[in-house]
């Protein structure tokens, strides 16, 4: 059966990072006709030059308006959040009319602090072509802030979360702690998945499995569509 209206999905990108982590999924998903969203987040313009000054009350207002802009105009809304965005993701799902949540290598647990900070200095400095575009390090106040972000989600968001919730790890993220995937999974109230991707590492959207992970991502998506639809 046809669907004639509008699927959207707000795709939310981690801590340093931007679009470009989730893009892949994104165009995957546009193929299966929604309309997807990833916008910027506050202080990620290029070389992360605003990142300093940044609270992570920003993330969370930055994210909120954009759920109520799409909400407003489509109603229910799908959710993605990767690593530091799905922190945020579990803001908004507990907050406006989200159908399905999707959580990748969130920020809960991580590895070490010290490597860490390392491999996000590394991966922005892979992602960022121009030379004076390349930050040379992470703020001090911007990881302060994501620290006290992780603190708040894990203590006021996890345990609120009741929209059908898949949640998905790379056992060889070499950034967020494996066990990361069942300490959320566990602590969610209602309708949830748990799926491992054993080869894949934390950018896990541009991993060899990621088509597995973009099939399994729009399967557990359309499912809700098809409830919505009555089929």
């Amino acid at each position: 059966m046809p669907n004639h209206e509008p699927r959207v999905c707000l795709l939310l990108h981690g801590f340093t990072g931007g679009p470009f982590e989730l893009e892949p999924l994104a165009d995957y998903l546009r193929l299966q006709g929604y309309v997807c969203v990833l916008p910027t987040l506050p202080g990620h313009d290029a070389g992360l030059r605003m990142m300093r000054g940044v609270h992570w009350q920003d993330w969370l207002n930055a994210v909120a308006e954009e759920a109520d802009r799409l909400s407003r105009q489509y109603g229910m809304i799908d959710v993605v959040g990767f690593s530091m965005g799905g922190l945020l993701s579990a803001y908004v799902a507990n907050r406006f009319p989200v159908r399905r949540l999707v959580l990748l290598n969130a920020a809960v647990i991580y590895v070490s602090p010290g490597r860490f900070v390392r491999n996000l200095a590394q991966r922005v400095r892979i992602w960022l072509r121009e030379p004076w575009e390349r930050p040379k390090s992470v703020p001090l106040s911007a990881l302060v802030q994501f620290t006290k972000l992780v603190r708040f989600v894990k203590q006021q968001e996890l345990p609120r979360i009741m929209v059908p919730t898949l949640v998905v790890q790379g056992k060889q993220d070499q950034v967020i702690h494996p066990y990361s995937a069942r300490y959320i999974y566990d602590r969610l109230r209602g309708e949830k998945e748990l799926l491992y991707m054993p080869h894949s590492r934390h950018m896990i959207c541009l991993e060899p499995e990621a088509p597995q992970l973009f099939a399994a991502v729009a399967r557990f998506l359309d499912s809700s569509n098809e409830q919505h639809r009555g089929v």
